[in-house]
């Protein structure tokens, strides 16, 4: 499969950001198991909502207080009742579940990935 290619000026457009998990809740109302997280930014962005399909790799204790990365820079998306203000990021791991994308380290919320 051949890869298309992008220029820097297209990957700078993507804001990819760290933020902290401070709440998590289930969305029951979603037609795939999820669930409704609230992520801090820091100062300048603020808390944000999205919803997450993570529920066979992440309990809701696993989520609160833990980094992840998202891009916070897309159009908000209406998902049923609730209206996403961010894309957490991951990966598909061999079973199909999303492992979340997260820094290894401690980095100031709100931090963009370069």
């Amino acid at each position: 499969m051949e890869m298309e290619t992008i220029t820097w000026g297209d990957f700078a457009k993507v804001e990819l950001r760290v933020g902290k998990v401070v709440s998590a809740r289930p969305f029951s109302e979603a037609r795939k198991p999820a669930y409704v997280l609230q992520v801090d930014f820091g100062p300048e962005l603020g808390i944000r909502k999205s919803s997450a399909q993570i529920t066979h790799r992440y309990t809701l204790e696993d989520l609160v207080g833990k980094l992840v990365v998202a891009v916070v820079n897309f159009p908000k998306k209406q998902i049923g009742p609730i209206q996403s203000e961010c894309l957490i990021t991951g990966f598909h791991n061999q079973e199909g579940h999303v492992v979340l994308c997260v820094p290894d380290r401690e980095v100031p919320l709100g931090t963009k990935l370069l």
